[in-house]
């Protein structure tokens, strides 16, 4: 088999190696900067996310908020700087996401951290796990999370 790990070994890492629950505290603030930089770039210039006098005047919230998908884009981020995939063995490829649900708006200016569960591990063949994380990111000052995302990370080890 090469490089390649056994069964036997693949369920052994996944039993030791991956950490059932992490608190990412590290926080990202939602700048307007980067709200109207996401919306260059996936142009989407809503006036909720952009224009901050809209925002006052007409929009649903007191000022403008972030896009839901920079927020969840943003969990990669979280993720690496919390070290969740740091494992000298293996590469973590973005496989999807079973499940998102945008809660609540996160205000511009807010700050966000995510925590992450593990809900579930796969073995897929003799070199590869998916994870499926449970993501929430959360807002500081705020009782509702941003999001809740089953992120699912396939593994690949050498």
């Amino acid at each position: 088999m090469g490089n390649l790990r056994t069964v036997m070994d693949m369920q052994r890492i996944s039993r030791t190696r991956v950490t059932a629950l992490h608190a990412i505290r590290r926080a990202c603030a939602q700048a307007q900067d980067d709200i109207d930089l996401f919306a260059r770039v996936t142009r989407d210039n809503d006036p909720m996310h952009v224009d901050p006098v809209w925002s006052v005047e007409k929009g649903p919230f007191p000022t403008t908020v972030a896009f839901g998908f920079l927020t969840l884009s943003l969990i990669t981020y979280m993720s690496h700087e919390a070290g969740l995939w740091t494992d000298p063995d293996a590469y973590a490829l973005n496989y999807g996401f079973d499940r998102v649900r945008f809660i609540n708006p996160v205000k511009v200016g807010s700050n966000i951290r995510a925590s992450s569960v593990l809900s579930a591990v796969e073995l897929k063949d003799p070199a590869a796990v998916h994870l499926t994380r449970t993501m929430t990111v959360e807002i500081d000052g705020e009782s509702k999370p941003a999001l809740v995302a089953d992120w699912v990370v396939r593994l690949v080890f050498a």
